[in-house]
């Protein structure tokens, strides 16, 4: 398993987009993506930060349900 890339908000939203999210609103400093699949939808809080903490980062990876190697380094 490889490290996780150092991430901005802005970049996690942009990864999340790429795989079907759509950003529905933003409060304060946190956007929230969605995306809706066949019976469920996925909802993942993101922060608008410069850089994400570890932790946060693998609560979106784990809570969005997408693969870790979107996020890990190349």
């Amino acid at each position: 398993m490889r490290r996780l890339r150092v991430l901005s908000g802005r970049e996690v939203c942009d990864i999340l987009a790429r795989n079907g999210f759509t950003q529905v609103r933003q409060r304060g400093s946190h956007w929230v993506m969605q995306k809706r699949t066949e019976g469920s939808t996925v909802t993942t809080p993101v922060p608008n930060h410069g850089e994400l903490r570890t932790g946060t980062l693998q609560s979106i990876i784990r809570q969005s349900r997408l693969l870790r190697s979107l996020f890990e380094a190349d």
